[in-house]
């Protein structure tokens, strides 16, 4: 025994050993995987074998005690995947794919973030590399220089596949067509492991990025017949009676639809939020039925569905990867087709979420992000700029733009971690012991203060009358890890089907001149916003290519597919491939129906996932006069400039530059120059 483990096969074995405990315990600790039965027990015990056999088989090639260092380099790269992969599932429930890690120009702003993800205890998941180090460095001595025969790591690697083959199979028995149908990561992890996860990941990537050089004209018929037939005709009172309005679309990041009357020490936690809903539903449309339908890219898929009516890629942001694609998008609809300019204001890094570039795609205008706002530290927390500091200094140029247009405000205060300065807390955390959901409510009071600051400002500014003004939550903003806390929060256990529920995102809308339907129950996701404005504006949205469908229309279509496949309806919902009846909850029987519906969820996705991989929509004519956005007619400055001299060099003459001489904008003096700079510029900013 001892000769054994001083040889280099019994530094294999142990390597072996160590990474394959290791992954199973991480497995049962810090995945939620459901496992249901014995058969999936065992599948997770042995998955981590095939694929550690292969990978450490692999360094058996190397001569002498070159063996031993290319095993601990191994053993640590799949270390340090599988605890990436942990830290990335405490935030997010799910595993890290190839184009997550296209996006490492993202991790400088995630900082606080992923910080916050990390926990002491964490330590004890590198011990095995340690403990590797020393036994090599006490046997190495005694190692031969001689290369191992060949037969010996040929026949490892092979056993390795052979278990592969058998993992599959067991797994194709319990879920048939596994690698086929699902569009949920945790299934692949729960039967195939994470390292074979992601050479599956690997394989797929492979497969999408020659589906646009193989894709033709022909690919996208197939899709407009889809969407032609899931139209809805618009409501007649409603379609054009927002033409001509402006329309500020307000994004709350991380907010949760259950925020919305929700007391937490006895008080109301969104009370300005509530009383939108409330007291002044004769002027707004509230979705309580509204889901989001993000997946990896989260907040970018966000912004990509209500901008397109496409729904995000199953596996990283289409906003990174299909960066350069042909959109049709509602900035370029609404100047091509209105001559409205649009604009994007983001208190953080343009280049974060590839915005710079494909804000380019999408036809934004001009895109104002840290470099428009006074950045300095008392005013920064977390991702970027604080919620009220952004709203108030975003007003001078909302006022200054030319009547009608078409501004998407993103806050960011409201973001995991939900860091909050002590004395601009105006509620007590929760009491859960979990930081995390505690400090949600306090960031959550934040944002709805500087909202009513901010729709103060509106109707002083004389816009609050004559705008739409939408607000929708972007994506979740407590993962399902957090499920204890949500239970001692909700007095009752969280089910996969109650987390399910709390995917709703709030979505209201304010029409001028049209009174509020108050509290809607109809069933709706972020994919039916874009046909729905385009209908108030009096453009038929049946032109272009969208997966959603008006909101207002009596045909409006309630089921809502969410992008790992599973859906809800009035009736019925689908929840990691169980069925429930959507008013009692409870678990029922696939029957006929379900199916169809589950059948045209995955058709609807893989739709959009074609139009998205083969860049479609370049094959695409919507109307008659479409010109094809040009990424190069616009320029996003890559200077430093505060709002004011963005003003001064758009807005204002010489003469009216000497009146304006502050470090940032004086809200007064914009007042009274602001009719005589509209006037006198209107035709120079649109050159």
């Amino acid at each position: 025994m001892r000769n054994f483990v001083s040889s280099k096969m019994g530094f294999f074995t142990i390597a072996a050993v160590l990474i394959w405990l290791k992954s199973y315990v991480i497995y049962l600790t810090e995945f939620n995987l459901d496992i249901q039965n014995m058969l999936q027990h065992f599948l997770l015990l042995i998955n981590p074998i095939s694929s550690t056999l292969v990978f450490l088989g692999i360094a058996l090639f190397a001569r002498g005690r070159r063996v031993g260092g290319y095993i601990i380099v191994i053993h640590s790269l799949m270390s340090l995947l599988l605890y990436a992969n942990v830290v990335f599932y405490r935030f997010n429930s799910d595993f890290i794919t190839l184009p997550v890690l296209t996006q490492t120009g993202n991790f400088g702003s995630l900082g606080s973030s992923i910080a916050s993800l990390v926990t002491w205890t964490d330590i004890f998941y590198s011990l095995d590399i340690l403990i590797l180090i020393a036994v090599f460095i006490w046997s190495r001595q005694i190692w031969s220089s001689e290369r191992m025969k060949l037969r010996r790591p040929v026949t490892i690697i092979a056993l390795g596949v052979l278990i592969f083959s058998i993992n599959l199979g067991l797994a194709e028995a319990d879920r048939p067509q596994l690698l086929k149908r699902t569009f949920d990561r945790n299934y692949i992890v729960k039967y195939l492991g994470a390292y074979n996860f992601t050479i599956y990941d690997a394989l797929q990537n492979l497969k999408t990025s020659t589906e646009r050089v193989l894709a033709d004209s022909n690919d996208i018929t197939e899709v407009q017949n889809y969407t032609d037939n899931k139209y809805a005709e618009p409501d007649p009172e409603l379609f054009g009676v927002a033409k001509g309005k402006n329309i500020i679309k307000i994004h709350l990041e991380s907010f949760q639809s259950f925020l919305i009357d929700y007391k937490l020490h006895g008080e109301e936690v969104t009370p300005f939020i509530n009383s939108l809903v409330n007291e002044h539903a004769d002027e707004f449309t509230y979705y309580e039925n509204f889901f989001h339908q993000t997946e990896q890219g989260k907040t970018a898929d966000a912004e990509l569905i209500m901008d397109t009516s496409l729904y995000g890629l199953p596996q990283g942001s289409a906003f990174v990867t299909k960066g350069k694609n042909t959109y049709q998008a509602l900035p370029a609809i609404l100047n091509q087709e209105q001559g409205y300019k649009s604009s994007v204001f983001h208190g953080d890094s343009k280049s974060f979420w590839n915005r710079d570039e494909i804000y380019k795609q999408l036809g934004v205008d001009y895109f104002f992000d840290e470099a428009y706002y006074d950045m300095s530290d008392d005013k920064v927390i977390g991702y970027g700029l604080k919620d009220k500091p952004f709203f108030k200094e975003s007003m001078p140029i909302l006022e200054s733009m030319e009547q009608p247009f078409y501004a998407h405000l993103m806050t960011l205060t409201h973001h995991h971690p939900y860091l909050i300065d002590e004395e601009e807390a105006t509620i007590d955390p929760a009491e859960t012991n979990d930081s995390s959901v505690d400090r949600y409510f306090q960031t959550a009071r934040y944002l709805d203060e500087s909202l009513e600051q901010f729709f103060n400002d509106l109707k002083e500014a004389g816009l609050y009358e004559d705008s739409v003004i939408i607000l929708y939550g972007d994506h979740y903003g407590i993962s399902e890890n957090h499920t204890r806390a949500l239970s001692e929060l909700f007095g009752e256990e969280i089910t996969p089907f109650k987390y399910a529920e709390l995917q709703r995102v709030p979505l209201m809308i304010k029409i001028p001149g049209v009174e509020g339907k108050g509290t809607v129950s109809e069933y709706a996701g972020q994919v039916d916003v874009v046909p729905t404005l385009l209908h108030l504006l009096g453009i038929k949205a049946q032109d272009y290519i969208q997966f959603g469908t008006d909101l207002f229309s009596k045909e409006h279509n309630g089921l809502v597919a969410f992008r790992n496949g599973d859906f809800f309806t009035e009736d019925y919902a689908m929840v990691k491939g169980v069925f429930y009846d959507n008013k009692t909850g409870e678990e029922i029987e696939p029957n006929e129906e379900l199916e169809s519906i589950k059948a045209k969820v995955e058709h609807e996705l893989s739709l959009s996932d074609k139009v998205l991989q083969g860049d479609l929509l370049r094959f695409y004519t919507p109307t008659e006069n479409w010109e094809p956005v040009n990424h190069k007619d616009y320029f996003y400055d890559d200077n430093q400039l505060t709002i004011s001299q963005f003003l001064k060099d758009k807005w204002l003459d010489e003469e009216e530059e000497e009146a304006i001489d502050s470090d940032y904008l004086d809200k007064d003096a914009l007042n009274q120059q602001k009719n005589s700079i509209m006037d006198e510029n209107q035709k120079s900013n649109e050159d």
